[in-house]
């Protein structure tokens, strides 16, 4: 699905880059990601096949285990991976951005080279602990306490819908210190006190593991906690790259709900032609090419300008919500071309749909996303 050419505005890296991740998802992720989603289970081993592939943390610099490549590079990996499922992309959004991210970004050279190789391999696997029971769009009011304790800290509280949390090694965990500051700490599996109960019951990411971080007075040593951050802008601004990655992701799993629908359609025979035929079928599918290609050239662009650190916040923001409201209004749309047969596991567009509810949500609602634009452009705080 590339109707205006925008595969010249790419570097012959990145096509291989993003045939590559191609390939991948349809020889390890498309044959059996619709058994596991249906059964409610994580594709075993995915962390160290992404790892393998070079999906995690791709942006990281080499020596300290990443690929050292540019941002246009991550948006067609996350794109590549959604357009396998929501759940692959998820993963290594999380621990490229969410949790390799701050580590590079905020923790000291021992941080980055005790944890950083190992999760650009997966041979650990990263939680990004910022959302709380009582806290999701307001992550201001968190109230999960970072205490002082002799040589380090106690860490109390508790994060919810927490990707990866119960299979994770290690979490990057917000907390407010006693002077009120955002702190982040390394949390390790194995520190006493620390819980990932199971998110279970799940119609949407359902090959994704969810779940909470738990914290009963969590010893935390100092050299866990992150030196180079101390206020909120730390945990957005892994956001901010994790949304940036969501933008492109969306864009895979919208073409692949399109590719679904306009093969069917040419195949699909009714009243003696192919549904093809008909002007309301045409209508569909032509709506969702347009709409695929504005989102393709809105990330393009935006990769650009994150790629001169000219991206701002509220631009990642608007692509973040634009490209996902695509995504799910084109998914709707082709669930409709393949009437009945598109509600059944032997396509992917309700699979799509349903995880695309999740990602709408996360990581920052559509409407506040809206309102995030709505301040840029007016100067006026709705929140």
């Amino acid at each position: 699905m590339d109707y205006y050419q925008i595969e010249e505005l790419l570097d012959p890296e990145h096509l291989l880059i993003r045939d590559s991740i191609r390939e991948f998802v349809k020889s390890d992720i498309k044959p059996v990601i619709d058994q596991y989603a249906q059964e409610h289970k994580e594709i075993p081993q995915l962390m160290k096949k992404l790892g393998a592939i070079g999906a995690l943390g791709p942006f990281i610099p080499e020596e300290y285990g990443g690929s050292g490549l540019d941002q246009m590079a991550y948006g067609l990996i996350m794109q590549e991976l959604e357009y396998g499922d929501s759940a692959i992309r998820s993963a290594a959004s999380v621990q490229s951005s969410l949790v390799m991210f701050p580590i590079f970004t905020f923790g000291s050279e021992e941080q980055k080279r005790r944890f950083l190789p190992q999760l650009a391999t997966g041979d650990l696997i990263g939680a990004f602990g910022l959302t709380e029971p009582n806290h999701g769009s307001d992550p201001g009011g968190m109230e999960t306490k970072l205490i002082a304790d002799g040589d380090g800290y106690r860490l109390s509280g508790a994060k919810m819908w927490i990707t990866n949390a119960p299979i994770c090694d290690i979490a990057v965990v917000w907390a407010r210190d006693e002077e009120g500051k955002v702190r982040g700490v390394i949390v390790e599996r194995a520190m006493e006190g620390f819980t990932t109960p199971e998110t279970l019951h799940k119609w949407s990411l359902r090959a994704s593991k969810t779940g909470e971080l738990v914290f009963d007075q969590v010893f935390i040593p100092k050299e866990n906690v992150l030196p180079l951050v101390n206020i909120m802008k730390g945990p957005l601004s892994c956001l901010n790259s994790a949304r940036y990655g969501i933008s492109w992701g969306a864009i895979g799993a919208a073409i692949d709900c399109y590719e679904t629908a306009l093969q069917y359609s040419k195949e699909r025979e009714q009243f003696g032609k192919p549904i093809a035929s008909f002007q309301l079928q045409q209508k569909k599918l032509a709506e969702m090419a347009t709409e695929i290609t504005k989102a393709q050239l809105l990330s393009w662009r935006l990769a650009t300008l994150k790629e001169q650190n000219r991206a701002t916040p509220a631009q990642i923001s608007m692509a973040k919500r634009n490209n996902v409201q695509m995504a799910l209004q084109v998914a709707r749309e082709a669930r409709q071309v393949l009437g009945a047969m598109g509600i059944v596991g032997d396509f992917p567009i309700m699979r799509h749909m349903m995880n695309l509810e999740s990602v709408i949500t996360y990581e920052g609602t559509h409407d506040v996303h809206l309102l995030i634009t709505g301040q840029d452009i007016t100067g006026i705080n709705a929140f």
